[in-house]
């Protein structure tokens, strides 16, 4: 069940959280942060075995507790807001292979602005937010003139 749930996270870091996984693979601490969050883990997983509860219902509940700091996802909301804000800007970086390389780039750019205005699940939604991290972006792309 460990070695599952790692495989299982590190797949959620790749596909949502790509800047996490840039920044685990440049200081070689992959192994060392994956062992450490399913380690942590590893009581709920024992609890529910436990109690009897399918593989698949511990492996999600478990997934679900190693993935909750890194919702939402900073990344997809770029992509996201690129797509609809950004559009000739959008297939251009589509086109020619680096919209996931600039989106982990403005993540790292924006990230000042997640953290001082709180990004989470709760304001995801936030016009202020949203108008903020839009108006860095624009900035970004200037600044690259794309």
């Amino acid at each position: 069940m460990h070695s599952q749930l790692k495989e299982k996270l590190w797949a959620y870091i790749v596909q949502n959280n790509p800047d996490l996984m840039f920044r685990l693979q440049e200081d070689y601490c992959v192994t060392q942060y994956l062992e450490e969050k399913v380690s942590s883990v590893m009581p709920t997983a024992l609890s529910l075995l436990e109690q009897n509860k399918p593989g698949h219902v511990i492996h999600e509940l478990c997934l679900n507790e190693l993935t909750a700091e890194l919702k939402p996802s900073r990344y997809n909301y770029i992509i996201t807001l690129l797509a609809s804000e950004f559009k000739t800007e959008n297939a251009l970086l589509r086109s020619s292979g680096s919209l996931g390389y600039e989106a982990v780039n403005l993540v790292e750019y924006c990230a000042a602005i997640f953290d001082e205005l709180r990004f989470s699940e709760q304001n995801l939604q936030d016009p202020n937010i949203y108008k903020a991290i839009t108006e860095k972006v624009a900035d970004y792309l200037l600044q690259e003139r794309l």
